[in-house]
């Protein structure tokens, strides 16, 4: 599988994230159909239950924003009405980009979860690392690689579709 963590895995295990990012593979290639990149996200609370979820929709809503990561924010904020979502662990299958590690760090989100690593725009360890930047006040724990390959050959075949 490939996980690499920076800290422990806390309460849930590698199976477990394994078992999330399946879902969240089903769920992005949902967004095929809108056009969009085929990244999904979802938020679960400390006991694993789902709080909110999301699919990139840039190209269905024409809003740059409308990415999964932050879809499942607003989603999962709705739900428990407050913005805190302390306890809660981010499933997404690709490494977040400046934006939604903005919105995870905003959101006090403590663990992401992320498949396929993102060479050109990651914030959670490629490219950049917000998310663990000592400089702010909110430290993320990074669990990467879940099912990388699964997620990467996801964006690969919809890029290479495209061409």
């Amino acid at each position: 599988m490939g996980c690499r963590t920076d800290e422990s895995t806390g309460e849930h295990s590698v199976e477990q994230y394994s078992a999330w990012m399946r879902e969240a593979i089903a769920d992005a290639r949902l967004a095929i159909a809108t056009g969009d990149v085929p990244v999904a996200a979802f938020i679960v609370d400390a006991e694993g239950n789902r709080i909110g979820s999301g699919r990139n929709e840039r190209e269905l809503h024409k809003d740059p924003t409308a990415h999964a990561e932050v879809l499942a924010i607003r989603e999962a904020a709705a739900a428990l009405d407050d913005w805190h979502l302390t306890g809660a662990t981010l499933v997404v299958t690709l490494e977040p980009c400046v934006m939604c590690a903005g919105a995870i760090l905003n959101a006090r989100i403590p663990r992401v979860v992320f498949g396929a690593w993102d060479e050109k725009a990651g914030a959670a360890g490629s490219v950049h690392d917000l998310l663990r930047d000592r400089r702010l006040n909110h430290r993320v724990e990074v669990v990467a690689g879940v099912e990388a390959e699964e997620c990467a050959g996801l964006l690969l075949e919809f890029f290479a579709s495209k061409r």
